[in-house]
């Protein structure tokens, strides 16, 4: 799940130091006290014309005693918002995110709303009735999102609301999130309370900068804590105590934050979001040894291994596969060539309906028995299948690009959102995927790279996926001449692997014929398209290759007007924003090759010819050549477009943008070929 700017904020971001400490402050804001001069516009509303400004948003998180479940954590959120114009009217609808548990150990309550209006020199207040508070949606993990809609908004009209969420479960100390990706805040506060005895990791991104000030306190806690026998197990029985702690008490502020909008290429932009979460740690009561929360990579591993949700079933011999594996492995005597056999029988004849997960959502035996599910039970099934065969695999975790960054540092497994399989030979480790259709042996989809990953062996080996070990490579070639007042010609090209992918996948749901014929319309002439082929469409290790042959048809026949990269010119720049905030995070490292030889046909002469060019990025980091020359009646042409890095900082992106600039200013160019008098 996503974090969202409004209600309870999931976390997924990247790990950095604590902020410095300063004070700074701001009178406090108190609910239903909203003056006519609040309506006045704001910076933001001058400046960027923000639909929506959020004028405040407060929250308090402090450990309070309970009767039922001795400590409980209570997280409080007052946020006023200002709606600019019809395109915020948006910001007036709440979505209240967390979860539930299995026994509604978690509340939600005191929730209100008021909507502000300025008529005249009066402030009209319009309270919401509490009958508009409905439940939106409640998930199989116990996620609930409570939603509202504040009545009465129009142009101008300010809205706030507060709410309280009690849990009694300590690992979840509400991230906050300083920043929007929709609105444009004024002020921003988080107050966190810890006892001294419970131990928190701090962790944030984002790149506002953010004021904390510490001070302690001092607060009597009543305990609640399950009994153990002399074996460490549970007794059944809770015992309650009392302790009197010191407090820590956190507050961070923020002021004048701009939103933080996704653009291109972004992996997740909860990455980038200025954020603070939060993992406890340890438990530190007084007389008692350290009791740590946070376990270890080989503890994982240990959990996950004996889940009946994850890798219980890869420690049983699974007799249900055994017929199945010695067919396909009959007369192989390489580990590779069985693996890689086993491999493409799982890819082909098992379909992925989620690409979303990392637990099984059935048995290893009923996935093998109905050929489906999702990826995690279609690549535990390899690893069942490969280690039948005798082969050294194993499980993968990992998070997909959308997903957010996970910490190396951090056994944290909420972090990761997806399983492969990985196969260890004598001579290398390949890792698998076959809940994918189109993949090759060894080959993952770009969206697994994302950095740091975990091989579950016992070693629980760290391995990083990362996009600039990642290299797509496409090459085209053309030949063009003129003939009866056409210009005909042959086109052949290999895509890139993943565009081979996606191809691949089209052709299986609407057949080649249906690829020939769009064709024409990507050129600028009227063009006719024949003898079209394709070949290594079913070799999933390499990109497959096309051919076609070509007639274009100019419009005027006394000058020809021809760009010398007819379909394949870059026609927008993608980076289409004046400045970024965050990294450019593209998803491999690019090299496209493009060449053509153009015969001039008879009868006419070169008129104008673009310009050779060729542009360096940042010396090393990229390629841009364009080189045209004329020898007698051929022009020979080539494009190349090589990144050799696919992640820039934000400090690269002016740079990025204007080489992009000059790609389509260039690759939009014409040869001009005019009728000899």
């Amino acid at each position: 799940m996503r974090p969202q700017q409004v209600g309870a904020f999931p976390i997924a971001l990247i790990l950095g130091c604590l902020f410095s400490l300063s004070t700074f402050s701001q009178d406090r804001i108190k609910f239903g006290k909203v003056d006519p001069k609040d309506f006045s516009k704001t910076g933001f509303e001058k400046d960027t014309g923000a639909h929506a400004v959020i004028l405040s948003d407060v929250g308090e998180a402090s450990f309070e005693s309970d009767r039922t479940n001795g400590l409980v954590l209570q997280f409080k959120r007052h946020t006023r918002i200002k709606i600019v114009d019809k395109n915020g009217y948006d910001a007036a609808t709440i979505k209240i995110h967390y979860y539930k548990g299995e026994t509604d150990e978690i509340k939600l309550k005191d929730i209100k709303a008021t909507t502000y209006n300025l008529e005249g020199t009066q402030v009209v207040e319009t309270k919401m009735d509490s009958k508009s508070i409905f439940t939106d949606k409640i998930d199989k993990k116990g996620e609930v999102v409570q939603k509202f809609t504040l009545p009465a908004v129009k142009e101008g009209s300010i809205i706030e609301y507060t709410y309280t969420i009690v849990s009694p479960y300590k690992m979840h100390l509400h991230t906050w999130a300083f920043q929007s990706t929709e609105y444009p805040t004024l002020y921003s506060r988080y107050e966190v309370t810890v006892p001294e005895f419970y131990e928190y990791i701090f962790l944030r991104s984002g790149y506002v900068p953010i004021k904390e000030n510490k001070s302690v306190g001092h607060q009597s806690f009543t305990i609640a804590q399950d009994d153990e026998n002399s074996y460490g197990g549970k007794t059944g029985h809770t015992s309650f105590f009392n302790i009197n702690s010191g407090t820590n008490i956190y507050k961070w502020e923020a002021e004048n934050v701009p939103a933080l909008r996704e653009e291109e290429f972004t992996t997740s932009i909860w990455n980038h979001v200025s954020m603070i979460q939060f993992q406890l740690s340890a438990y530190r009561y007084p007389d008692q040894p350290v009791k740590p929360v946070l376990g270890t990579w080989e503890k994982l591993y240990e959990e996950m291994n004996k889940s009946e949700s994850f890798g219980e079933g890869l420690g049983k011999n699974n007799p249900f596969l055994g017929d199945k594996v010695d067919e396909l492995t009959k007369g192989l005597k390489d580990d590779t060539a069985k693996a890689r056999r086993i491999y493409n029988y799982v890819r082909s004849n098992f379909t992925c309906n989620s690409h979303d997960d990392l637990y099984l959502s059935k048995s290893l035996k009923t996935t093998f028995t109905s050929h489906n599910g999702n990826d995690a039970d279609i690549n535990l099934l390899l690893v069942a299948m490969l280690r039948k065969a005798g082969l050294n695999a194993h499980p993968v975790i990992l998070s997909t690009r959308d997903n957010g960054v996970t910490y190396e540092m951090y056994p944290l497994v909420n972090r990761f959102n997806y399983t492969i399989a990985a196969l260890n030979t004598d001579s290398s480790w390949y890792f698998l995927d076959a809940s994918e259709p189109y993949l090759g042996f060894g080959r993952l989809d770009y969206t697994c790279y994302n950095g740091h990953a975990r091989i579950l062996s016992p070693e629980v080996v760290p391995i990083s996926l990362d996009a600039d070990g990642l290299l797509e490579a496409k090459s085209t070639f053309v030949v063009l001449t003129g003939d009866s007042g056409k210009i005909k010609g042959s086109f052949s090209q290999k895509p890139t692997y993943y565009e081979s992918c996606k191809m691949r996948s089209d052709i299986v749901k609407n057949g080649r014929a249906a690829y020939f014929k769009s064709l024409p319309n990507a050129f600028a002439m009227e063009t006719t398209i024949s003898n079209g082929e394709m070949t290594d469409v079913d070799d999933y290790e390499v990109p497959l290759q096309v051919k076609y042959d070509l007639e274009m048809s100019p419009d005027d026949e006394g000058m020809l007007y021809i760009n010398p990269m007819l379909s394949e010119a870059y026609k927008t720049n993608p980076f289409k924003s004046l400045e970024r905030h965050y990294p450019v995070e593209m998803p491999y490292l690019l090299d496209e090759m493009y060449t053509l030889n153009l015969t001039i046909p008879e009868g006419y002469v070169v008129e104008e010819l673009p310009k050779s060019t060729m542009v360096k990025l940042n010396e090393e980091e990229g390629l841009f050549q364009y080189l045209i020359q004329q020898t007698e009646n051929t022009v020979q042409f080539r494009s190349r477009i090589k990144l050799n890095r696919a992640v820039f900082p934000a400090d690269d992106y002016t740079t990025l943008r204007d080489f992009f600039d000059m790609i389509v200013k260039k690759q939009s160019e014409q040869i001009v070929l005019k009728k000899k008098a």
